[in-house]
């Protein structure tokens, strides 16, 4: 059993590169694997070296919709092993940051 085991990554430009050694090492380590790319050719490619517990999705990170249709294909393809959220902006910094003691220390820096 491998230290990922049961465990769900998301690895941008995972079709090449570190990214891609990376993904091979998450998936001999147990996790399975969701490689983002933009060339699906590259992708299949990758996917195909790799061999199991990998889905290639093409798509750019710096396209929203993208992002959307990514988020959407991890939670449909693994809903039971990964929860896939977005975390809430914030409107203001969290109480500590707000905090007497640590403005001062800021001011004093």
């Amino acid at each position: 059993m491998g230290k990922l085991e049961g465990k769900v990554a998301v690895i941008t430009g995972g079709s090449s590169g570190l990214a891609l050694e990376s993904a091979k090492r998450f998936v001999e380590e147990g996790a399975y694997v969701f490689i983002v790319g933009r060339r699906q050719e590259q992708l299949d490619e990758a996917v195909k070296l790799i061999g199991r517990n990998v889905t290639g999705v093409r798509g750019d990170v710096s396209n929203l919709d993208d992002l959307d249709r990514l988020f959407d294909t991890v939670k449909r393809e693994r809903a039971r092993s990964t929860s896939c959220s977005r975390a809430p902006a914030r409107a203001r910094p969290p109480s500590w940051a707000r905090s007497r003691r640590s403005t001062s220390m800021r001011a004093s820096a």
